[in-house]
């Protein structure tokens, strides 16, 4: 069978599943009526294997010395990985939550292409599918690459692909994730400082990292047991983030930022444990990929260390230190450094790979990701999509907890998902992000009505 190398930053997220936690994304896409089960896995037949890695199985390297390989599965079959199921009564949020909980909690099968689908009847009046993927096939970018070829901007053109293999016009794609145009220096600074000064900073970065105290005990840190617990919150309008984030000159992700670490504060306050930490912090993601493998498949980021500021009670003043954060990131390359760090560890043993969770896995908590979706509506075989969220895995066996944030149709979601011994009521999460954000809101309009007022009686 055809062989083909795999990236060492790939095999450094292959190598990042734990028994309890898989490094495995899982997104569920819902339509607003039921989906056709053979429509869809004709559709996901004729344009997700077009992708190469979709029809490759990974292969480890004989006596573990080098990286795994990608492995041509010439005896792929799709009803292995694509597969139907009916969500129980009453097809709830609740039902729903409880389903992807239980998927999420088990790893993909081994010795076959690492993906699997999930057709679901009785979601409300409508149907969902539920994707399933190894991180190591691809980072959010990537994914959305393959997005735009499985969905279609017409309910009538759930046929094949063209000759071409031309995905969804890309007006129909948005830039960037919301969190990574965040750190546009962050993006680019190969391009902004010469190899010698990035080899220096960047060295820098690590060392800062690395010597940095253990995140403070909270209940996104401990044992992790196997079962996973999901829960995603209401839509949110991306112009009402703006509207918030307009008085401070500061960015939509700045203010997300900030109506998380309120929701995080707020939880901790309901588990009795608030102000007994002195620090909350979350690796997130920045996007490194070059313009011209903007269409490939593959994880190219770096991880930047950002602390939440969950300790400050004043919810306004929650969004100046979010925004000076992300502004200071911005000018680190501790991304640039991050993706050096994946590249070394990722050509060697797994037991190497541990040793560099261990030096950094206690420096944060959670993980916290940011994927802009398409700004327009779409369909899936033929059925309208009426939302998506998806899962970040939060691997290792340091990070308890994943927060995903995506966009679609000009609303943001919040998924969470986590261990379930150390968080079993993620929703009471997606809540209080729901409430930090109407908060947030409320105090603006009340500061736009005073300066209103001042004006009519200037």
């Amino acid at each position: 069978m055809a062989t083909h190398p795999m990236n060492p930053v790939d095999a450094a997220w292959y190598h990042l599943d734990g028994p309890a936690n898989p490094a495995v994304v899982n997104a569920l896409i819902t339509t607003e009526r039921p989906l056709a089960f053979k429509r869809v896995r004709k559709v996901l037949e004729q344009r997700l294997l077009r992708f190469d890695r979709f029809r490759q199985r990974v292969v480890e390297p004989k006596l573990g010395l080098g990286t795994p390989h990608w492995e041509d599965a010439e005896d792929l079959d799709i009803d292995a990985h694509v597969h139907h199921l009916a969500v129980p009564r009453p097809g709830d949020d609740a039902a729903v939550r409880a389903l992807v909980a239980d998927m999420a909690s088990m790893p993909l099968p081994s010795g076959q292409p690492l993906w699997q689908a999930y057709v679901l009847d009785g979601v409300g009046r409508g149907g969902a599918l539920l994707m399933r993927y190894h991180h190591c096939i691809g980072d959010g970018l990537a994914m959305m690459t393959v997005a735009s070829a499985l969905f279609d901007r017409t309910a009538r053109a759930a046929g094949p692909l063209s000759t071409s293999g031309a995905p969804v016009p890309e007006s129909a794609w948005p830039a960037p994730s919301l969190l990574q145009t965040a750190f546009d220096v962050a993006r680019r600074p190969k391009q902004l400082l010469d190899a010698a000064a990035l080899l220096t900073q960047g060295g820098q970065a690590l060392v800062k990292d690395l010597l940095k105290p253990r995140d403070s005990i909270s209940p996104f840190k401990g044992d992790f047991a196997a079962p996973q617990r999901v829960a995603w919150s209401a839509p949110i309008a991306l112009e009402t983030l703006k509207a918030v984030a307009w008085p401070f000159n500061a960015k939509v992700n700045d203010v997300l930022v900030a109506a998380l670490a309120g929701a995080l504060r707020s939880y901790l306050e309901r588990r009795g444990i608030a102000g007994r930490h002195d620090t909350l912090r979350a690796m997130v993601p920045v996007n490194l990929r070059p313009a011209e493998r903007a269409n490939a498949l593959g994880n190219e980021f770096g991880l930047v260390i950002l602390e939440l500021p969950v300790s400050e009670r004043d919810p306004l003043q929650r969004v100046a230190r979010s925004k000076e954060r992300m502004d200071a990131l911005k000018r680190s390359p501790e991304a640039v450094a991050m993706e050096w760090l994946f590249n070394l560890f990722g050509r060697g043993p797994k037991p190497v790979e541990d040793l560099a969770q261990t030096l950094f896995g206690g420096k944060a908590s959670l993980v916290l990701t940011n994927v802009a979706g398409p700004q327009r509506k779409l369909y899936l075989a033929g059925a309208a999509v009426d939302s998506m969220v998806f899962w970040v895995p939060h691997p290792g066996d340091e990070l308890g907890m994943g927060l995903s944030l995506m966009s679609y149709r000009g609303q943001v979601r919040l998924g969470v998902i986590a261990d379930a011994r150390l968080v079993p009521d993620p929703e009471a999460i997606t809540a209080a992000f729901e409430a930090e954000v109407r908060h947030l809101t409320s105090l603006h309009a009340r500061a736009v009505a005073r300066r209103t007022a001042m004006r009519r009686r200037a």
